[in-house]
């Protein structure tokens, strides 16, 4: 009874307070709540119906909404086993992803949770590949070096501000100034 109590809604503690034996409190809060397994029940089943692993960025997107909606089903009496996850997982690959899907059936999986964990593990090492890809893309030329000398330094003191090359610089502003 302290544990029902403890861990029902401030409200409903208040509306059963006066039951004392604990069977009653929870028969009467089972015929409250029984209709909501015909409300949850065909939307559950139409989202379980509608799911598909393809539509998902992450491997824990998926099997998180996967697991919300199992709960919900169980809660409302279904049996689902382990050959229903991994047959709705492997059927809602997406289509240019067969080879792997089928890859993944090879594998054995008997497990759903050995496929998520499998495919959590794949998804991580893709996007690592991705990462080292994007810092070194394929046919990439190495960016020189900031201390690299260029062929066309000719000496320090020389070029700047001096001798004829700064007359011509000096002469091209005379110019644009004029103008």
């Amino acid at each position: 009874l302290i544990f029902l109590r403890h861990h029902i809604d401030d409200g409903l503690k208040y509306e059963y307070l006066t039951v004392k034996n604990p069977l009653e409190l929870w028969q009467n809060l089972n015929y409250r709540f029984e209709h909501l397994k015909v409300v949850v029940l065909p939307k559950a089943l139409n989202d379980r119906s509608q799911l598909r692993f393809q539509d998902f960025k992450t491997v824990s997107e998926y099997n998180s909404t996967l697991f919300k909606i199992v709960s919900q089903l169980k809660m409302c009496g279904e049996v689902i086993t382990e050959d229903m996850l991994l047959e709705k997982t492997y059927r809602t690959f997406h289509a240019s992803n067969m080879l792997l899907q089928q890859q993944y059936r090879l594998h054995g999986f008997t497990k759903y949770r050995e496929l998520i964990g499998s495919l959590l593990i794949a998804e991580q090492n893709n996007e690592l590949l991705l990462q080292n890809h994007e810092s070194y893309p394929n046919s990439s030329a190495h960016l020189p070096e900031v201390n690299a000398i260029s062929s066309d330094f000719r000496g320090r003191g020389r070029g700047r501000g001096r001798g004829r090359d700064s007359e011509r610089n000096q002469n091209f502003l005379g110019s644009c100034n004029n103008n």
